[in-house]
């Protein structure tokens, strides 16, 4: 059911204002001010690591709707160096983007380059796979870069534990450490008032760490928290429950702040919202450089045959440009040879298929049709004859969802 205007949760920070403006059961669709833009959520952030969105410029994201995208700390520290960016003016201009930004730490670092990677109470420090050369990215200095890179949203150094070690002393070992690195990452933050800082929450599967981070990092009152240490090779089954556990009323994050699960792209997962507002991963851009697009019921492999002289598009109800002017026998023919415009053309719709999703999420639940939004998804993602994973039928059981 709808809640009342006046019970909707809202908050405001010095750099951010935080408002539901509608629910129904777990789903919510919210509205998210920002120094540089005004997001709406639930909303799916495209990844830029390196200061650009790998094939598209900037103008195209803004021409697609989307509202936040990222960059990554530790890559553009290492090149071309944070204090060069804050020269030319910030990430913003650096980047030609005009809307809102978050930078993730540099923290998801020590599971993708564990293998370069010390990690000590200090800090972590990082060998570069470039030149060799050593960076210590502690809570002080991963905010001091972001500080300077000058993001709507920054991250807080967290203590990242890939969700499959099989260690539960060093999940809580990351759980402590990650809330001792906070009140590091608070004291640091030099611009409070510009830029909004989130915590991570941590504790792998465990659900007594999770409670204990949710409890620790939710009672120092930040504009905005994530749940971390996902999307990493766990099952979806302990995927969607760490999620639901963090978002869950009463025991779960604050209600009144932005929820943001970190790492997380695939169209299922997002329409599966368990209460989250925010989402990101390099998943819709990296797959498409392997030529596979995101349509209503899964994917299109447009390297297989089949396509060879299937004049369609690739999705007839999307308005992209591809989609308005690209046959998927084109996009065969160019994937097929390995020409770099077809990761742009795909690149392009499976970033609109996104921000399209999103937006009838959000039509959904100020509709008050998120129920049957979900269902329809669903059938459309298992057409007759596949089977629906179980875990699909649980997570949607927790939302009050059934499927037919």
């Amino acid at each position: 059911m709808q809640e009342d205007a006046a019970e909707l949760p809202s908050s405001v920070s010095p750099a951010l204002t935080f408002e539901v403006l509608a629910a129904q059961g777990r789903a919510r669709a919210s509205r998210m001010t920002l120094p540089h833009f005004a997001a709406e959520t639930p909303m799916f952030m495209p990844v830029g690591t390196k200061g650009t969105v790998k094939g598209l410029t900037s103008q195209q994201l803004v021409d697609l709707n989307c509202h936040v995208i990222l960059g990554n700390t530790y890559h553009l520290e290492e090149r071309p160096g944070s204090e060069l960016v804050s020269e030319l003016g910030g990430l913003h201009k650096f980047m030609d983007w005009p809307r809102g930004m978050l930078t993730d730490s540099g923290g998801f670092q020590m599971v993708s380059l564990l293998h370069l990677a010390e990690i000590t109470e200090e800090g972590v420090q990082f060998q570069s796979p470039v030149d060799g050369s050593l960076m210590m990215l502690t809570p002080e200095r991963s905010i001091a870069i972001q500080n300077k890179l000058g993001a709507d949203i920054i991250m807080a150094l967290d203590d990242v534990v890939s969700s499959v070690n099989p260690s539960r002393e060093r999940f809580t070992e990351a759980t402590h450490r990650t809330t001792r690195w906070i009140d590091r990452c608070i004291k640091a933050h030099a611009r409070p008032h510009e830029q909004n800082l989130f915590a991570i929450v941590q504790g792998g599967l465990d659900e007594h760490l999770r409670a204990i981070s949710i409890k620790d990092l939710s009672e120092r009152n930040l504009p905005g928290y994530a749940v971390g240490g996902l999307a990493g090779g766990e099952s979806k089954d302990d995927f969607w429950r760490v999620v639901a556990q963090c978002t869950a009323p009463g025991t779960g994050l604050p209600p009144d702040k932005p929820r943001y699960v970190m790492g997380v792209g695939y169209p299922l997962d997002i329409v599966i919202s368990l209460g989250a507002d925010m989402f990101d991963s390099v998943y819709p851009t990296r797959t498409a450089r392997f030529g596979v697009a995101l349509v209503p019921s899964g994917v299109l492999k447009l390297k297989n045959v089949g396509f060879t002289e299937d004049f369609r598009p690739l999705d007839k109800d999307c308005p992209c440009m591809t989609c308005k002017k690209y046959t998927r026998a084109l996009l065969h023919n160019l994937v097929a040879k390995g020409i770099p415009f077809a990761a742009m053309l795909v690149s392009l719709h499976n970033v609109a298929y996104t921000q399209r999703l999103t937006q009838q999420i959000r039509d959904a639940i100020r509709q008050q049709r998120f129920p049957e939004f979900v269902q329809e998804f669903v059938r459309g993602h298992f057409p007759a004859g596949t089977e629906v994973p179980q875990w699909v039928f649980d997570a949607l059981a927790e939302c009050g969802i059934s499927l037919p």
